[in-house]
């Protein structure tokens, strides 16, 4: 019996088709969605139960995901990224008054994370690009903003990553997005450039300090660009309602009213916003994988998106952000929205864009939805009193 059991497989593999011995096994989808020591954050899934209701335990949740990702990502992995770190350093020092300071450990991988040494320009499947550029870009504005809302003064290390994000600009002026699309947070230039004029702006009194030369000429042209660029679809359209907020000069009153009626365009009749309603998928990236377009022709709303919790509180957010009172309709309508899709583990759950896997996703969307309450002073104070312990 032994014998025969033993050779069981090689008879299989007589059998087994050239097709499926060239097929990959399907990788299994991870238990976890963040695992380092004690912490232990299970993956993400579209059927997670929803809060009963919405607030400071909800809230408090919510900033122990936030919290637990980071530092999971910190202590495991080796880069500054778009999806965890980037978007708890870029909006978590903000939420300090309402869930205490932010994390001084991901401060310390942000620093030790800055970029070193010449930037030169590289050149793959005909597009040109500086490698690292994206990188640069969440160390500076992670830095810049830890400084604007936690010390109040700009650091040596925040003027160096400034220094080094400038200079990993092309040439044309703006921060080129290239390798495989990541929706949101670096999809088109112009998003990937919005988010360095967000450093820029966001570094305490940096840019008023700043001396003629190399790096404020690099800056002219990047204005430059960002004023003149043209959109490649409906999300840079909107987007320049955030170009408004951090340098408002580059925006004509026109051209801002024309943003917010197209974001208010695509508002659904749930209250919420889809980000796949702002661009055709190969418009999305220059060059968009077949994995992902695949993946986004296989969701199962993909002849008509559903809201999402990343674009419904970025919509919030750039309406906010460009005066549009909290009264405002709309701006109701989203936050009864947001707060009825909290999931009880604090998180707010949104199916990934890119590989569908951990669906970090997840975390930007929780990240932007804290945010988009605490602009509309809808964000509950669960911070410990000083002293407390």
């Amino acid at each position: 019996m032994f014998r025969r059991l033993t050779l069981l497989p090689v008879l299989m593999a007589l059998f087994v088709s050239p097709a499926e011995a060239d097929t990959p096994p399907a990788k299994p989808k991870p238990e976890y969605q963040y695992r380092s020591g004690d912490i232990a954050i299970p993956a993400a899934t579209a059927d997670e139960p929803k809060v009963t209701a919405f607030g400071p335990d909800s809230v408090r949740a919510a900033s122990r995901y936030l919290e637990d990702g980071a530092l999971s990502w910190v202590r495991e992995k080796s880069c500054v990224n778009c999806h965890t770190t980037g978007p708890y350093l870029s909006e978590r020092p903000a939420l300090s008054p309402l869930l205490g300071p932010p994390n001084a450990e991901i401060l310390a991988d942000f620093a030790e994370s800055i970029p070193e040494g010449p930037a030169k320009e590289a050149e793959k499947n005909g597009h040109r690009y500086v490698s690292g550029s994206w990188t640069a870009i969440w160390c500076a504005l992670g830095l810049a903003e830890w400084d604007r809302h936690v010390t109040g003064k700009t650091s040596a290390d925040t003027d160096r990553a400034l220094r080094q994000m400038m200079s990993r600009q092309s040439p044309n002026g703006a921060f080129v997005s290239y390798g495989e699309v990541e929706i949101p947070h670096i999809t088109t230039d112009f998003e990937l450039s919005l988010q360095a004029v967000r450093a820029l702006t966001a570094a305490p009194g940096w840019l008023d300090s700043l001396e003629a030369g190399e790096t404020r000429d690099r800056i002219e042209r990047l204005k430059a660009w960002m004023k003149s660029a043209a959109p490649k679809n409906d999300f840079d359209r909107v987007l320049r309602l955030q170009l408004a907020h951090y340098l408002p000069d580059l925006v004509s009153p026109a051209e801002k009213e024309s943003a917010l009626a197209l974001l208010a365009s695509k508002q659904q009749d749930d209250g919420g916003w889809s980000t796949r309603d702002f661009s055709a998928v190969q418009d999305w990236h220059y060059e968009m994988s077949d994995a992902v377009v695949k993946l986004l022709a296989s969701l199962p709303d993909a002849a008509d998106p559903q809201s999402d919790a990343y674009m419904t509180a970025l919509a919030v957010v750039m309406m906010r952000q460009n005066g549009i009172p909290t009264t405002d309709p709309r701006i109701q309508r989203a936050l009864t929205w947001l707060k009825g899709e909290q999931r009880v583990s604090g998180r707010w759950w949104m199916h990934s864009l890119y590989r569908g896997n951990y669906h970090y996703t997840t975390y930007i969307a929780t990240a932007q939805a804290l945010k988009a309450l605490a602009l509309c002073d809808e964000l509950p104070k669960v911070a410990a009193p000083a002293g407390a312990e």
